[in-house]
């Protein structure tokens, strides 16, 4: 099965979480692309078969400024992804109260427009509590791996 994985980053965190998963998905038998600059028609060219979106929030519940290009992109053009499956983990911070994990809702729903369906709920990661956010991920990331090969 073929993964393409999107990332936001401000301080490079959820990219460092993206490269990590990436190896993980690799290792399980999967095809992955990752970019953090990807456009839209080098996700296409991928041809995926699944997704899975690690980001950031930053200001007021917003995706990092990386992202933004592709998101944007992927809303005017609605590609046919209706049915795949797909996968969200989001990093924020708790204090920020209801923005906390803002740009990983933002992208929970971008994947109903699409109809992508979600085979797990979306991971929180909180920076006021993880150090580790990589492996932190890593069991959510093996069921995430166990639905896709279900």
């Amino acid at each position: 099965m073929k993964v393409a994985i999107f990332s936001g980053s401000v301080y490079g965190t959820a990219e460092e979480v993206a490269r990590h998963v990436q190896g993980l998905l690799k290792a399980a038998g999967f095809e992955t692309f990752y970019d953090p600059r990807a456009s839209l028609s080098d996700v296409q060219a991928f041809a995926p078969e699944a997704f899975l979106a690690v980001t950031s929030t930053t200001g007021m519940g917003e995706l990092p400024d990386n992202l933004q290009p592709l998101y944007y992109a992927i809303r005017d053009h609605l590609p046919a992804w209706s049915g795949l499956p797909g996968g969200v983990i989001a990093l924020g911070d708790s204090s920020y109260g209801d923005t906390f994990c803002g740009g990983g809702e933002l992208v929970r729903e971008l994947y109903a427009e699409l109809g992508i369906r979600e085979v797990q709920d979306m991971l929180r990661l909180d920076s006021s509590e993880s150090v580790t956010p990589e492996t932190d991920a890593e069991p959510w990331v093996a069921r995430f791996i166990a639905a896709l090969k279900a």
